[in-house]
């Protein structure tokens, strides 16, 4: 079993508690009110601010070229493919980034950047900074996956294009090479860095659940 295949494992049972939060529930079955959705995505454009960041320091730490083509690839995903369909959603509740960047961050969406970037800016190899970035990644598509499995989404949900991005062949695809660039930078790591970067996957995929809590309550400030 590869390292980031066991970081998987032992975070998926975080991953699966979050299926039952009711910003989660709501939008499988499309009841969730749109205001949480609206704040949602509020609470998204600004962590996607800082979650590039994340890659800016693996960037810096970088020891090769090859290191560094893979951050760019993976800044340049979030910044062109995730921008897509948060970009629509910002239409639809007329809201643009200019509005929204002055924004505070909510604890819980500060807690978990301050957390990334930390993990990022003290690692002494990629091994780290991927483990802080990859449970975003790879655990959205596996939840969306689950609800695609578990109660498919009716044409007419408002979030239908929402699951669809995160459960669709491209998105898969994309992780699977992140997740191969994980693996290679976590080859032959020793027993203490292999525990300190399970220890960083495990806390992160717990802030995405904390997350997925926080965005069940609607921003008050939009």
């Amino acid at each position: 079993m590869s390292f980031v295949a066991q970081c998987i494992e032992d975070s998926l049972p975080i991953w699966a508690s979050c299926l039952s939060t009711p910003f989660l529930r709501g939008v499988a079955d499309g009841s969730l009110p749109e205001d949480c959705f609206k704040g949602y995505i509020v609470d998204d454009s600004l962590y996607l601010r800082e979650y590039s960041k994340v890659f800016a320091w693996g960037i810096i730490n970088a020891r090769d070229m090859e290191d560094i083509r893979a951050y760019y690839s993976l800044l340049a995903f979030v910044n062109e493919a995730e921008d897509t369909t948060r970009l629509h959603y910002l239409r639809r509740y007329q809201l643009t980034d200019a509005q929204i960047q002055p924004l505070p961050l909510r604890p819980e969406n500060r807690a978990y950047v301050d957390y990334m970037l930390d993990a990022a800016k003290n690692a002494p190899g990629a091994a780290e900074c991927m483990m802080a970035c990859l449970p975003c990644m790879l655990s959205y598509g596996w939840i969306f996956g689950e609800i695609i499995k578990r109660s498919p989404p009716s044409d007419n949900s408002p979030y239908l294009r929402f699951i669809s991005d995160y459960a669709g062949g491209q998105y898969d695809a994309v992780c699977r090479a992140w997740t191969d660039f994980a693996d290679s930078a976590c080859q032959d790591l020793s027993d203490a860095r292999r525990a300190h970067c399970m220890e960083i996957f495990r806390a992160c995929s717990q802030h995405e659940y904390n997350f997925w809590q926080m965005s069940a309550r609607p921003r008050t400030d939009i």
